[in-house]
């Protein structure tokens, strides 16, 4: 049977690249990779690839498990990402709308895909090597193992890169977001593995950007709204949505019950997704008049045509100085584009 695979240490969010130096024992940076948290195990037998969540990834990669059960030397237990890159050799750049596309019911589809976009998978930190379990041991030993048993791993296996140069972790974080990763990530090195506990930390890109509430969500409870469905323009006059704002508290999310009332046109239906089957998408929709100030961090999709919020945006505040038509794509802050084969090497 595969390692016991416990759940992955998490990280909190930062604003600034720390300083290491006010870090008893020293930090490791690395690249954040935007994909699947893995837990990937192979005991000699049997691959087996642990998600953060409850969902095993294992049925959904299939040339993953077929490739670490080739590759890798020995047994272990590695923590990484798994990602798939897309575009041509030398422009590459992560792709979490092909990513996102394996998690599907059909055994046949994800073996078309696994052929036609192959997923790798990026290690950074080994819990265990044979039956030595290195969750004891402090980060620094932990990447020193690492590095030794992935020294000769080909494709799709790679090792993520390191520093502890606080100068290069900037550059980092400026420069790969241009690949699609989304930040860095701080690591104490003489801390042990501490599953399910915030012991990194991670710094993300914040900018804001001014977008027109178009409609919103009754929360889940059935009392307020869980969340306002936001827009912008296109050079056409065309209003498109591009993601959502949440995180409201109770009382808030009744406040905004009527705040909102006169704005009420109706009701619409928003597009289903393999993660949306079995849930309510309808809306309130809103005559597109007042405009909000959100913090994001990443975009998806492709810049030259149209992009939407990758995560949940968060509410900075009302804009009511802002006329809705003023809120276009063109304002938002696309990072210049890094060749994601420049970090794995």
């Amino acid at each position: 049977m595969p390692h016991d695979i416990p759940a992955p240490m998490l990280a909190k969010a930062v604003p600034a690249i720390p300083d290491p130096a006010k870090h008893p024992g020293g930090l490791v940076f690395e690249p954040k990779w935007d994909g699947f948290r893995v837990l990937a195990s192979w005991d000699g037998e049997t691959v087996e690839l642990g998600s953060r969540g409850a969902k095993p990834l294992t049925p959904y990669f299939p040339e993953l498990v077929e490739a670490l059960a080739r590759i890798l030397p020995e047994p272990c237990l590695i923590d990484g990402e798994i990602v798939i890159a897309a575009g041509e050799p030398g422009s590459q750049r992560l792709s979490w709308d092909t990513l996102s596309q394996r998690i599907h019911p059909a055994a046949s589809r994800i073996a078309k895909l696994s052929a036609e976009t192959p997923a790798m998978l990026i290690a950074f930190d080994l819990l265990a090597v044979g039956d030595e379990s290195l969750v004891d041991r402090p980060f620094r030993e932990r990447r020193a193992r690492l590095e030794r048993l992935l020294q000769d791993a080909p494709h799709p296996l790679h090792l993520t890169r390191t520093t502890e140069d606080h100068e290069l972790a900037a550059q980092w974080l400026e420069e790969f977001e241009g690949a699609g990763l989304d930040g860095v990530v701080a690591k104490p090195a003489d801390q042990p593995y501490a599953p399910g506990k915030r012991t990194m930390l991670k710094i993300k890109h914040a900018r804001t950007a001014d977008v027109v509430a178009l409609g919103y969500r009754v929360h889940k409870s059935g009392q307020g709204v869980g969340s306002i469905l936001v827009g912008l323009y296109d050079d056409a006059g065309e209003l498109h949505q591009v993601g959502g704002v949440s995180a409201f508290s109770d009382r808030r999310r009744l406040e905004l019950i009527d705040e909102l009332a006169p704005l009420v046109t109706g009701t619409g239906q928003g597009e289903r997704s393999r993660f949306s089957s079995g849930k309510d998408v309808s809306y309130v929709t809103l005559r597109p008049e007042r405009v909000l100030e959100v913090r994001y961090d990443q975009l998806e999709g492709d810049p030259a045509f149209r992009v939407r919020f990758r995560h949940t945006v968060q509410f900075e505040r009302w804009r009511p100085d802002r006329e809705a038509t003023s809120c276009r794509f063109d304002q938002l802050d696309v990072p210049a584009k890094y060749d994601l084969g420049d970090v794995l090497d």
